[in-house]
């Protein structure tokens, strides 16, 4: 009676491990294809050899952008690399990838970068706030950009217990942001159970000076976020879910459901086109191929352009789709001036020429 029970529990053991290992293939849309849409005349960006994971852009033109990510998981073709900031002038007819000296006294040597925002404050300065995982660990840097030479002066590192898997960062004020958890344990052993018991516990929270608190919760893998034009709407990309939530920012800077649009790839990182207010989105069509990294076989890129997100039918276009024989792994695209970049995870970047982007 005793084996008899113990292989009934085994068995239940086993179902159980085989429905979470095939409902994580489906999250991550294991055998999903790209049908290729190219671009003419887009070229990549030199300098870019190990990833561009974020971008953003001010007014003026000037691009900043997150290199050299090292992430738990992942592959890496810099491994012994440390991170850094790259900026690009898109009001240049060939614009090239400069990197941003940085401030003495902050520890260059393990600078991992991830998710990035800038802020303008009301006398013009520049801030940069930047997620960081030195050793790993989670920290969000904020940096006041210096024009004159091309610097980023380091004011401040950010730590707190509501910050333990931080992934992307949308800035709101001087030292104002909200930030998405993509995971809910900071431990690695724990981020894997996490994620295969499809948990949703990843959050966002809002932090200043004054206050930090979850904002909002209850997603799968919590991943980009940005605002809309009008500063009412925060949007959170649900990487694992495939998902784009609208969040409508309160007074006190809670935030509040509104919708849900769902799509059929793995959302990154979001972007939005000031002329427009369209998002842009870099996609990964299949998660696992970023997982399991096979130079034959490499994971896709993928951009989509939302319009009207919220109306009743919001629509979604795909701007720029490859197999990875050019672009793998995009995670990123942003737009200046019918000018777009694309970035990745681990790999290059792409420059698209404006007469191709149409807004």
């Amino acid at each position: 009676m005793g084996r008899l029970v113990g292989l009934s529990l085994l068995g239940i053991a086993l179902g159980l491990v085989g429905e979470r290992l095939l409902a994580l293939r489906n999250r991550l849309k294991a055998s999903s294809e790209v049908e290729s849409v190219d671009l003419p005349n887009c070229h990549l960006i030199k300098g870019i050899e190990a990833g561009a994971e974020d971008i953003d852009i001010l007014p003026n033109g000037l691009a900043f952008l997150s290199v050299g990510l090292k992430y738990p998981g992942l592959h890496s073709f810099a491994p012994d690399k440390p991170g850094g900031i790259l900026m690009m002038d898109l009001k240049d007819e060939n614009p090239r990838a400069l990197e941003l000296r940085i401030s003495r006294g902050f520890n260059l040597a393990s600078f991992n970068p991830h998710g990035i925002s800038t802020f303008i404050d009301s006398d013009d300065t520049v801030y940069l706030f930047v997620v960081n995982h030195p050793e790993f660990k989670n920290t969000v840097e904020i940096f006041k950009f210096q024009e004159e030479d091309n610097s980023l002066l380091h004011l401040k590192t950010v730590k707190h217990e509501l910050l333990p898997s931080v992934n992307d960062i949308i800035a709101v004020g001087p030292a104002h942001f909200y930030a998405t958890n993509d995971h809910y344990f900071s431990d690695p052993f724990l981020k894997y159970l996490e994620t295969y018991l499809n948990l949703h516990w990843t959050n966002v929270v809002y932090y200043s000076p004054n206050e930090v608190k979850l904002v909002a919760e209850g997603f799968d893998s919590a991943n980009g976020i940005n605002i809309s034009p009008d500063k009412k709407y925060i949007y959170v990309a649900d990487i694992l879910a495939h998902e784009i939530h609208v969040l409508e920012k309160q007074h006190n800077m809670n935030l509040t459901k509104v919708k849900v649009l769902k799509l059929d790839t793995l959302v990154d990182n979001l972007s939005i086109d000031p002329s427009s207010g369209d998002i842009l989105v870099g996609c990964h069509p299949n998660g696992q191929k970023l997982f399991i990294y096979d130079p034959n076989n490499p994971p896709s890129s993928q951009v989509l352009r939302i319009q009207n997100i919220l109306s009743e039918k919001p629509t979604v276009t795909i701007v720029y789709a490859n197999n990875g024989s050019v672009l793998q792994g995009s995670s990123v695209a942003s737009v200046y001036d019918r000018k777009l970049l694309i970035g990745t995870l681990y790999h290059r970047a792409l420059y698209l020429p404006p007469f191709f982007y149409n807004s």
